[in-house]
């Protein structure tokens, strides 16, 4: 047993003990990395094309065309590949950008006129698209203009999400 003398500074031994090690424990790992984020998958051109490829066959063949109708396809289909050509254009010209500019950052106002320009652009695509489907649109009975709305997601999901052209045409 400790002398009664030697209580008190025991206890502030053992005070000062727990304090220090749970002090260093928690720089210790404060001072630790963080993980680095696994880099993300980016779709090569090939990559981008093969899925236009499905996407194109799946709405395609998801509208199960009568002959009549199948004369009206071929500026669908070049309207929608257009569209993604523009979108894989502009994917590239901001990654170039990024690498490039990895120092400067656009300001508020800068980033405000490009939204603006890539919206614009976006716009102008959409309606190229509606322009080129309307003949094939008003050509198909309420059964295939229901698939088309789905598989084109035009009118988004069935409960009212997503917006315009979000499959074709997500947000670049």
């Amino acid at each position: 047993m400790l002398k009664p003398t030697l209580k008190p500074i025991w206890k502030s031994v053992l005070a000062g003990t727990t304090a220090l090690t749970i002090a260093g424990a928690g720089l210790a790992f404060a001072q630790q990395t963080p993980p680095a984020d696994p880099p993300r998958w980016r779709p090569s051109a090939e990559d981008v094309a093969a899925l236009t490829d499905a996407r194109i066959a799946a709405l395609k063949a998801g509208l199960k065309l009568t002959a009549e109708q199948e004369k009206n396809w071929p500026a669908v289909e070049a309207a929608i590949r257009d569209l993604a050509k523009e979108r894989a254009d502009r994917m590239a010209a901001r990654r170039d950008a990024r690498q490039s500019n990895a120092q400067q950052r656009p300001d508020a106002i800068e980033r405000l006129r490009r939204g603006a320009d890539a919206m614009t652009t976006r716009a102008a695509g959409l309606k190229r698209l509606a322009d080129a489907a309307e003949p094939l649109y008003k050509s198909l009975d309420e059964g295939q203009k229901q698939r088309f709305a789905l598989l084109l997601r035009m009118g988004g999901r069935p409960e009212g999400g997503g917006g315009p052209g979000r499959w074709w045409h997500r947000r670049g």
